[in-house]
């Protein structure tokens, strides 16, 4: 126990004071935060404003079609039509004319097929997009009107039905569609973590043991201390590396987007009138929701789950990528071996992609089972609650199932370590496994 902890303290800090460590940890989460900055003013710097003049010859759309922070309507008389187009070139200004023909139908047949929007320049989708959902709205209104029927009235057709659903298994309590939204969002998030978790920090355990291995330091090593020992120090070492950056990354995550979350809140929004208000409000509504929803959720399990599944799924694939990396010479000859280790773990996730749909389902539970698949199906479930005695089964087996991998991990490890030359088989690791 002493040598595993020696060499756990040894790889830790080999790993720790390398340069590549120190820059991938402190500038990942800056270029990540800066990446993610520019992308939102490139947005910011992309949205247009544009200015549309609107003949309208009917007199129908003038007190109909509104203006917001995007899209200025300026109305003009029918009469400068034609100079107002002739003059559109030279007027940079303006973006486009919007004309509205006279109507001659109740049906606004005419209006479809007669109405132009004549523009200085290409204007973006959404602005085009915005006009046609303008003029829908209001030719609607006008189709109700000429109905005679009152805008309630309306309302109380357009009204949703609203499904309430009870969990007779979770004390009665209600699934809302945000809870459930909550709950996906939780479930996909959980699970790519775990699953890049283990694959990134699985192939450096990998690196570490061919490092050693080529290096000719394990022939030192290996004198002093048993090839498990190395094989266990080095997983836990790699495992601390991993915490390590984690940790960073989280820290310097949270000050970073609360920085910026402060410098884009100073950006004055220029929503007039009582638009802002009311988007303002609904954007606090759905936080309080969504806070109600997190709050519902049995985060105590969830943590222990996440925490347990988390760990034994990265020791199970660490332990067959410490196996890899003793059993080959280069790092060309892992490819033919890491996609053994890789596919079954691809498959829980893209399996986990289908719970939301049902994640009580058959497909559900067996990728939530099988060890192999467990570490991120598991997790992708627990949000939506799972059975006790599932958890557990699952548990009991992924434990014993990582155990007995590194108890076969350390019978490769023993030969394969002090192996230089003679490209493994499959067959030939066999014989090591029986040996």
């Amino acid at each position: 126990m002493n040598n595993i902890f020696l060499i756990t303290k040894r790889e830790f800090l080999t790993q720790v004071k390398k340069k590549s460590f120190i820059i991938l940890t402190l500038l990942a989460p800056i270029l990540l935060l800066g990446f993610g900055a520019v992308i939102g003013l490139m947005f910011k710097a992309n949205e247009s404003y544009s200015i549309i003049e609107v003949v309208d010859k009917n007199g129908l759309f003038k007190n109909q079609l509104k203006s917001n922070d995007k899209l200025n309507y300026v109305f003009v008389s029918a009469a400068d039509e034609k100079s107002k187009i002739n003059n559109l070139k030279n007027n940079e200004s303006l973006d486009g004319i919007l004309v509205l023909p006279e109507l001659k139908d109740q049906n606004f047949d005419d209006l479809e097929k007669n109405t132009r929007l004549v523009i200085n320049n290409k204007i973006g989708f959404d602005t085009k997009q915005k006009i046609v959902s303008d003029i829908n709205e209001v030719i609607k209104k006008e189709k109700i009107k000429k109905l005679g029927i009152a805008e309630v009235q309306l309302d109380n057709l357009d009204k949703s039905f609203n499904l309430k659903t009870i969990n007779v298994s979770e004390n009665n309590k209600e699934d809302s569609d945000l809870a459930f939204g909550v709950k996906s969002v939780l479930s996909m998030l959980l699970m790519y973590v775990t699953f890049m978790f283990i694959i990134i920090y699985g192939v450096r355990v990998m690196r570490s043991v061919l490092e050693e291995k080529n290096n000719r330091v394990v022939e030192i090593i290996i004198s002093s201390v048993k090839p498990f020992e190395l094989m266990m120090g080095k997983i836990l070492g790699v495992t601390m590396v991993a915490l390590t950056q984690f940790i960073v990354w989280i820290t310097m995550s949270v000050i970073g987007a609360l920085v910026l979350n402060t410098g884009f809140s100073a950006i004055p929004k220029n929503i007039p009138g009582n638009e802002g208000v009311a988007e303002k409000f609904d954007v606090l509504q759905m936080g309080t929701q969504i806070s109600h929803s997190l709050l519902e959720l049995n985060f105590p399990l969830i943590i222990f789950v996440f925490i347990t599944f988390f760990l034994l799924g990265y020791i199970f694939y660490s332990s067959i990528y410490a196996a890899i990396g003793s059993a080959v010479d280069n790092e060309t000859e892992t490819q033919q071996f890491t996609l053994f280790a890789v596919l079954p773990l691809m498959l829980g996730m893209y399996g986990s992609f289908t719970l939301m749909n049902n994640p009580d389902g058959p497909l559900g539970f067996w990728l939530s089972i099988i060890p192999f698949t467990s570490p991120v199906a598991m997790i992708a479930r627990i949000p939506y609650g799972v059975p006790a005695w599932q958890i557990a089964l699952s548990i009991g087996l992924l434990l014993g199932t990582t155990l007995f991998m590194i108890f076969l991990a350390g019978k490769i490890y023993r030969v394969g370590i002090l192996m230089y030359g003679n490209k493994a088989t499959l067959k030939e690791i066999w014989k090591w496994i029986k040996g």
